[in-house]
């Protein structure tokens, strides 16, 4: 994999942070590195939320607002085209490092990741970076601190001045949109999960509808979850035999876990709010479609939830 995921981010942020009026986020020196709140003091908004979820991706994928239906009515989509699905999205998006110093803690994605190389998935899909510049996404409500800073530096091995940190709670417009553009992501990660070569997958479409913004973080994780649960279509495009597919297919969406079927808060409570104790596998999109290059073959497994989601939503 030769793409370098961290120097592709950071020329977004640069252009980011040049139209941080215009994005309505707020740019801050924290012990030398830089910081982009998009929605902590921020308002940030729509715009935000998208740069966030390209960031996400290493500026790998288009990401956008598209039109939609929920039960019927018309609701915003966020549709993510990616031809570079594994770098995109397993390398820099997902959700892998949970930054945690004393009392500060938040979910780390980007391509800081793949600087960082601490997670047992790098060893798989074969991609470390040792870049001059690092970033990453917090999903949390604080802003950084001196101690966050230097650990990420720590471990990402590069200089407070090209490290680039962007921030927006889960409650929050910028927040929502980077969170929802993960469809693609939690079907590749199912698939790694339940053993697919993930690497047959050569190019991906997804969409997932976007919530409302919730009053509290907790809410907001839920309809944010919710979003891809029950109503994220992803579409992979992939080489190799049938087969596999047909034998793998019905592991994939959130249908196949005996958790699916009420919405995620209600999952949650009665998990006893501890997410190691909620079935990994219900994390996946609603419905998938497999499309073969090489056999012009094409088959679905699972489906939407409407009335979960607006049950959710409401």
């Amino acid at each position: 994999m030769s793409l370098q995921l961290n120097e592709r981010a950071g020329r977004l942020v640069d252009r980011a942070s040049a139209s941080a009026p215009e994005l309505r986020i707020e740019v801050h020196a924290v012990a030398g590195a830089r910081v982009l709140d998009c929605g902590i003091r921020a308002a940030g908004g729509i715009q935000a939320g998208l740069v966030l979820a390209r960031v996400c991706l290493a500026d790998l994928a288009d990401v956008s607002l598209v039109p939609g239906q929920l039960g019927g009515d018309s609701w915003p989509h966020v549709q993510v085209v990616t031809d570079h699905p594994v770098a995109a999205c397993m390398a820099s998006q997902y959700a892998g490092w949970q930054i945690s110093v004393g009392k500060y803690f938040a979910m780390g994605s980007g391509p800081m990741r793949a600087a960082a190389g601490r997670e047992e998935l790098f060893d798989r899909i074969s991609h470390r970076e040792s870049p001059v510049v690092a970033v990453g996404v917090l999903e949390t409500r604080k802003i950084p601190n001196e101690d966050v800073v230097n650990m990420v530096c720590e471990k990402t091995r590069v200089m407070p001045a090209g490290l680039s940190l962007l921030v927006a709670p889960t409650a929050s417009l910028a927040g929502g949109v980077q969170i929802v553009a993960r469809s693609v992501e939690t079907a590749l990660h199912k698939l790694h999960e339940v053993g697919f070569d993930i690497a047959r997958v050569v190019s991906a479409h997804g969409t997932a509808p976007l919530p409302p913004v919730a009053k509290d973080d907790l809410t907001a994780i839920g309809r944010t979850n919710d979003a891809v649960l029950y109503g994220g279509r992803v579409t992979l495009y992939l080489r190799g035999d049938d087969a596999s597919i047909d034998d793998v297919g019905p592991k994939v969406p959130s249908c196949s876990s005996p958790a699916h079927g009420a919405p995620f808060v209600e999952i949650f409570e009665r998990a006893g709010r501890d997410f190691y104790k909620i079935d990994p596998h219900l994390f996946s999109p609603a419905e998938i479609t497999f499309s073969n290059l090489e056999t012009g073959r094409s088959i679905r497994f699972g489906r939407v939830e409407s009335a979960v989601l607006q049950k959710s939503f409401a």
